[in-house]
């Protein structure tokens, strides 16, 4: 069930964002190859946990009640991410742009939080000013977030999945 920490549904998203906001400050502080990779995966993980229950769950209850625009680019900003995820979790930290890809992830995830959490007009405003319910939404992610989190431990989470945005190979 939901852990009660989190009064809503925002709140255990915003929970998220600082639990990956410190983990990037811990990669940059990192020396070792083995500290790095470490916490790249778990970076990739909390990510891959994150963006699902956003896109199955907190997303589609907002969709035709907030901006479309809004939504629109969140999907795409996961997609962008979820590339470099799976490059990031595919790789080590003896290959070639591998701390410029976690990098660059930081800094996409940082925009996208920003998008989220902007006063009045981020996305979590808009969706605070809906009839939604936010704490109902909150323990059905929570749940589904548990479920994934275990799945990780367990047998590992499958690639990221991009959404909206098509890759094309060259």
């Amino acid at each position: 069930m939901a852990e009660p920490q989190f009064t809503d549904a925002i709140a255990l998203l915003k929970a998220d964002h600082r639990k990956v906001e410190e983990l990037f400050e811990k990669f940059e502080q990192a020396t070792s190859a083995n500290r790095k990779q470490t916490l790249a995966q778990e970076i990739c993980v909390e990510l891959k946990v994150h963006t699902l229950i956003e896109e199955e769950i907190f997303y589609p209850a907002f969709r035709g009640l907030i901006e479309d625009d809004t939504l629109d680019e969140a999907y795409v900003e996961h997609d962008g991410a979820k590339v470099l995820i799976n490059d990031i979790e595919a790789s080590s930290p003896d290959d070639d742009f591998y701390d410029a890809k976690v990098k660059v992830l930081s800094e996409e995830i940082k925009h996208h939080v920003h998008e989220e959490e902007m006063p009045s007009e981020g996305m979590f405003a808009q969706c605070r000013k809906t009839d939604v319910d936010l704490v109902a939404l909150r323990d059905q992610m929570a749940g589904r977030k548990t479920e994934l989190l275990t799945l990780a431990k367990t047998s590992g989470l499958p690639a990221a999945k991009p959404t909206a945005v098509n890759l094309v190979t060259a």
